[in-house]
This record gives C-alpha cells, structure tokens and sequence, in this order.
C-alpha cells in the first residue's frame, strides 16, 4: 500500500510541474511580442497602427545606429530609424533579408532638428513582388499622407540596393 501512495504522489506532482510549466511557457510567449499584425497595406491604417503602437517609445533603434545620425536627401539632414520587433530580430540575426510583417520608419529631420517627414517600408507578403513586397508610405509630421503605396520614387531609389532587400540604412547580412 505505501508503495502505491509513493506512485500516486509522484504522479501528482510531476502533473502539477507540468501545468505550471505548460502555464509559464504560454506567459513567456505573449510577453514582449507586438500585437499581431492586423495592418492592411494602406497608409491611414498603417499611421494608425503606428500611433496605437507608439513605434517611437516601444520600437528598437535600427541597430548600431542612434537618433539624429547624418542622412541624405530625399530623407533629411538627419535621421532616426526605428523597426519593430520582426525587423529587428532579422537585422540582429543577419538575416540578409526581412521577412513579412517588418517595419521601419525612418524620422527625416532638417539640419536644424526639426521633424520634416517619416518614411516607412512595411514589407506585405504579395503586395509587390517587382519592389520585394515593400509598401511605401510617406507622411507629414501632422500624420497627413504624402504618398502611398508602390512609390516609383522610393522604389527607384531603393532599387540601388535591391541585393540587399532594398533596404539602404544597412548591409542586412
């Protein structure tokens, strides 16, 4: 009979760290993730997830870059570059490429550090094959959209770094 309450305990207790492992684990995952991707590829909903985001507070630098770095034209004198959490993953991780879902929004300042305009490539699985996926948006500091969409002039630009996802901040590999 003891040896049978020594089984039963056991089994009890491996079935309690089990539902508090399964228990944490689930915790674990939905911490420190973004809320899902629900963003269509348009430029009101896109500056509205941004908002609702606060990309600026919550969102990574790009890494090994840091607020108000020297930029070029079309962007601005100086730059701030922030990607969300999917972007950020694959540029640490070398990745060479960003997968669907990243973001980046480049915050184009004058040399005087006033912001002028925000640029954002958001890549959409099957938006634009031609342009690697990217929707291009383009808005005023007040949120008013400048452009939108598949931008020849961003596209044509970008298009000097097509090997490196179109991407021209930073070598992805």
């Amino acid at each position: 009979m003891r040896k049978a309450q020594v089984v039963l305990v056991s089994l009890l207790c491996l079935t309690l760290a089990f539902s508090v492992f399964v228990f944490v684990s689930g915790t674990q995952a939905k911490m420190g993730k973004e809320k899902p991707m629900a963003v269509k590829a348009d430029g009101k909903a896109l500056w509205d997830y941004l908002k609702m985001e606060k990309y600026a507070k919550n969102w990574k630098m790009w890494p090994g870059k840091k607020a108000l770095y020297p930029g070029k034209e079309p962007h601005g004198a100086l730059l701030t570059t922030y990607v969300n959490k999917t972007a950020y993953t694959a540029i640490k991780g070398k990745k060479g490429m960003l997968p669907d879902g990243s973001i980046i929004v480049k915050e184009n300042y004058t040399a005087d550090k006033k912001l002028a305009a925000l640029t954002v490539m958001y890549k959409v699985k099957g938006y634009n094959s031609a342009a690697a996926d990217w929707f291009w948006a383009k808005y005023l500091p007040d949120g008013k959209i400048a452009v939108e969409g598949k931008v020849d002039a961003c596209i044509n630009c970008h298009a000097s770094a097509k090997a490196n996802d179109y991407v021209t901040t930073a070598p992805l590999k």
